[in-house]
């Protein structure tokens, strides 16, 4: 099976990686906590919204192949619940 990953992911994941970056130079600028945590909630929902993303994206693709296989996607879907829910 061959997993997508989009150039869209991956400058997804480029952004929040510039995001981590300015969190930690806002530590070693020794600014507010009250920022530090504004800006890593930001990372989070990012976070969140790139792992959605994902799989969302190949659970289509699984699906299909699982279906071609004579499967009904169920275990598929299953499957996608648990990763998101185990990412929160």
């Amino acid at each position: 099976m061959a997993y997508t990953y989009t150039d869209d992911m991956k400058k997804r994941l480029r952004r929040i990686e510039g995001q981590v970056r300015g969190v930690l130079r806002l530590m070693d600028e020794e600014k507010s906590c009250k920022e530090v945590i504004s800006q890593l909630s930001a990372v989070r929902n990012a976070a969140d919204k790139a792992i959605a993303q994902i799989v969302a994206e190949n659970l289509q693709q699984c699906i299909l192949e699982e279906q071609q296989a004579g499967g009904d996607g169920s275990k598929m879907v299953q499957e996608a619940i648990e990763l998101l829910v185990k990412s929160r």
